[in-house]
């Protein structure tokens, strides 16, 4: 035998010998925990030999371990650290298996223990940001539009839109479940006394929907882990307003909402409702000039009067999950729901005609227009999943979702006298009823052939039929009929098939984590247009796409995380953006999309890092790239009849394809505690955005910086009772055509328990202002040199006390998961 041979023998021969492995399961109750981490030391000189995370299941493996006596420390964020003592490793064919090792919430009190362990208020992950809607006091009673406020890359505006660093283009997913709907819509309908936390998924991997340009917000729900019931009461009352704004009606603010959940052995129930009264008073103040060049002369028409929203929901949510053996689980969901949204915009205008020439008066007309804008839905919808773990530890996994939504509302548009409102100058109707058939399909398949990784497969449908029969009427004076506007009633109908498949690798090592995937998606668009009195007309846009996605992260000795990663993403406007044919808003806009809209293709690019310090205090950076082709955004130009008449009062209001979309930014939050009963997490996101491209034949060529802060301050009088101090900034943003001003929002929540914490009262006062500041308002400014401008100031109410009541009926942790709307809700 020859040497080299001899010294591979003898080699593995020793290896053989001497090295061992240590392996485990870290879990929260019946919930793996994922990234938590593992680390071995020597009993003989408490000596560092290794570390590692956990992957998807929990699980972690440590290998390459000698002859020798060992514990383990296992602790996660937000939980005890735990420590397993008397390992002792002899050789390879003897592993140590620690079985499952249970970990305990830092939020948990003992009998007669108070654990005083603080859950931090944002974990760091390969490919997300997790963020525990705990923190967040000032979002009891609320909605989960309220917890996301308070996340250093969401900005919420003063018309109430959501973006995520600086774009309204992302996906929202609930418990890990893709929704399709109107991302403000979505969040409203979710009480946030129901969110366990919110992951922001910036890189998404190729496991996900690619849809969404800013990624992926998770909204995960509360679960428990035990046997047993758990039930809980929630009530909201807001105080009358403070501020008066003149408008005809007082504002309502009222809700409750409860959960109950039942776990026993194989059976998981749990049942939810809601039922609220969310109304906002205010005013809107705007300015609007034209020049009509063709005849020479100048209109401008000042405005003032009521802007404000009434809005009510309520609906019901039941889920069962059957888990007959370790190897099986069903899950049966059903969710039915009705909202109403009222949009009041009551203004009085001041239409002065001006000649270019010399600017002397034309002519003046004044009126007052009362709009109202009816906004209301009906939706059924269920899913049944289904999954089944093989022997050899790999899972299969298919879910399938239906959904009926039945969406209309009408517009009543009346101009009438300025001062004698019993004038009719104008009376128009306008409604739709569209209703909306989703369906989802998706078989996931995970396995693990390799030493260094995880492969997961799938296959989804997905396909939306949306119908919509818009119908406009105009009142006729000299019989008081109403009668249809030929140019305005239509008939729109949108068909979107898709077929996708995915296959992506996940990994650790020790230090190391990395995922890499590729997605197939096919998508076939069929859009079937007609107006009143025009032919029909049948438009289709397909392709064929791959979307990559590739992460890794490297955490070091002292505790330092740097991670990279990129993700391609698509983003699909919804059907309202498609339509061609106007749709009268306001008095002086008419609203219209793009029957040719094609969907945004954006690149995404980070690079993080991460460091955690002791007490639960925690720094975080992450550097962006964005790209985005087709970018769609709302413009405005100057109206013209179907004779090509200019209305020298309208502006249509147009959503288009600008260009290109490029923003770089970079996103940091800290959370710090200068002493043990005062802790603050605050974060900022800072980024240039430029716009380059063309509208209605002229150049757009828009670039400018942009930042946002979120702070929260929280004092701790006692175990019972405490403080919390949000503010809420957004800067000046540049829009394709203007900028939006600067939009903010200071709250104070006073929070107390009682009856051994199962009773929790807050107090709020939101969008404090005292007669001192400019809060919760915001001034959106469009422009088109030589054309027009406008300007409107929305301001809406502060000074808004709430009192939220929440009590718990047992002690047991929630383990409500319920589905939401995928399709109807993005176009509510």
């Amino acid at each position: 035998m020859k040497l080299n041979q001899w010294v591979l023998m003898v080699a593995f021969l020793v290896t053989g010998t001497v090295f061992g492995q240590v392996t485990g399961k870290v879990v929260d109750g019946d919930f793996p925990l994922e990234y938590a981490t593992a680390t071995l030391f020597s009993t003989n000189n408490n000596a560092l030999i290794a570390g590692v995370v956990t992957d998807a299941t929990g699980t972690f493996k440590i290998g390459n371990v000698k002859n020798g006596n060992y514990y383990l420390e296992v602790s996660f964020i937000g939980f005890e650290k735990k420590t397993i003592k008397g390992i002792f490793v002899k050789n390879r064919n003897t592993p140590i298996n620690l079985g499952t090792i249970a970990l305990v919430s830092g939020e948990n009190q003992l009998d007669n223990v108070v654990v005083k362990s603080e859950k931090s208020t944002v974990v760091t992950k390969i490919d997300r940001q997790v963020y525990d809607a705990k923190s967040f006091q000032n979002s009891k009673g609320g909605t989960a539009t309220d917890v996301l406020k308070n996340l250093p890359s969401v900005t919420i505006d003063g018309q109430g839109e959501i973006s995520v660093r600086g774009t309204t283009g992302f996906m929202v997913l609930l418990n890990g479940k893709p929704t399709q709907g109107s991302i403000s819509t979505i969040l409203g309908q979710l009480p946030a006394n129901a969110v366990e936390r919110v992951e922001v998924v910036t890189a998404p991997s190729a496991k996900y929907d690619p849809d969404g340009k800013a990624g992926i917000l998770n909204i995960i729900t509360k679960k428990g882990a035990t046997n047993g019931a758990y039930a809980q009461l929630n009530i909201k009352a807001g105080a009358p307003s403070i501020e008066d704004y003149d408008n005809a009606e007082a504002v309502h603010r009222y809700g409750i909402d409860g959960t109950y959940n039942v776990k026993k052995d194989k059976w998981d129930i749990s049942l939810g409702g809601s039922y609220a009264r969310n109304d906002i008073t205010g005013r809107r103040e705007g300015d609007v000039f034209t020049n009509n060049l063709t005849e020479n002369y100048k209109t401008q028409f000042p405005s003032d009067g009521e802007r404000s929203t009434d809005e009510l929901n309520y609906s019901g949510r039941f889920t069962v999950d059957y888990t007959p053996d370790s190897a099986n689980n069903f899950s049966v969901g059903f969710y039915a729901g009705k909202r109403k949204n009222e949009r009041t915009a009551d203004i009085y205008y001041n239409n002065k005609r001006t000649s270019l020439t010399d600017g002397s008066t034309l002519k003046t007309f004044d009126y007052y227009n009362e709009n109202l804008r009816v906004r209301d839905g009906d939706f059924a919808l269920g899913s049944f999943d289904y999954a089944h773990t093989f022997k050899n530890k790999s899972k299969l996994t298919t879910s399938v979702l239906y959904e009926y939504s039945l969406l209309g509302g009408p517009t009543t548009n009346l101009n009438l006298g300025y001062s004698d409102p019993s004038i009719v100058y104008q009376d128009e109707y306008n409604t739709n009823d569209n209703p909306l058939y989703g369906t989802r399909a998706q078989l996931d398949y995970e396995f693990k052939p390799f030493s260094f990784g995880k492969l997961e497969a799938g296959y989804q449908f997905r396909k939306l039929k949306h119908n919509g029969n818009f119908i406009y009427e105009r009142r006729n004076l000299n019989t008081g009929n109403f009668e249809i506007v030929p140019e305005f009633t239509s008939v729109v109908n949108l068909d979107r098939l898709l077929h996708s498949g995915y296959l992506q690798l996940n990994g650790s090592k020790p230090k190391w984590e990395y995922a890499a995937g590729l997605r197939l998606e096919s998508m076939n668009r069929d859009f079937y247009l007609k107006g009143f009195d025009q032919p029909a007309e049948n438009l289709a846009y397909d392709y064929v796409k791959l979307f990559p996605s590739a992460s890794a992260q490297y955490t070091m000795d002292n505790n330092v995380k740097v991670k990279a990663g990129y993700s391609k993403r698509v983003d699909r406007a919804p059907t309202y953006k498609m339509n061609p044919f106007k749709e009268r808003e306001h008095s002086e806009t008419f609203e219209q999309g793009d029957k040719n809209l094609l969907p945004e293709f954006t690149d995404l690019i980070e690079l993080g890092i991460t460091k955690n310090f002791k007490n639960g205090n925690s720094v975080f950076a992450t550097a962006y790239y964005r790209d985005t082709q087709n970018l769609i955004n709302r413009v405005n130009t100057l109206s013209y009849t179907t004779a090509g008449v200019l209305n020298d009062t309208i502006l249509d209001r147009i959503y288009t394809n600008v260009g290109r979309g490029k923003a770089l930014g970079l996103e940091v939050g800290t959370q710090f505690k200068p002493t043990d009963k005062w802790t603050n997490f605050i974060g900022a996101n800072v980024y240039n955005f430029n716009i380059d491209g063309s509208f209605d034949g002229k150049r757009i060529d828009s670039n400018a910086l942009q930042y946002s802060i979120n702070a929260n301050s929280t004092y701790t009088f006692s175990n019972t009772a405490s403080l919390q101090f949000t503010l809420n900034y957004l800067s000046e943003k540049i829009t394709a055509q203007g900028e939006d001003s600067r939009f903010y929002s200071p709250n104070l929540t006073f929070r107390k328990t009682f009856l051994n914490n199962q009773l929790v009262a807050t107090l709020q006062w939101q969008n404090i202002d005292m007669g001192l500041l400019r809060t919760n308002e915001q001034r959106i400014t469009t422009y088109n040199p030589g054309e027009f401008y406008t300007t409107t100031n929305y301001v809406y109410e502060v000074d808004m006390v709430i009192l939220n009541l929440s009590y718990t009926f047992t002690q047991s942790k929630n383990k409500a998961k319920f589905i939401d709307s995928e399709f109807g809700k993005k176009e509510f």
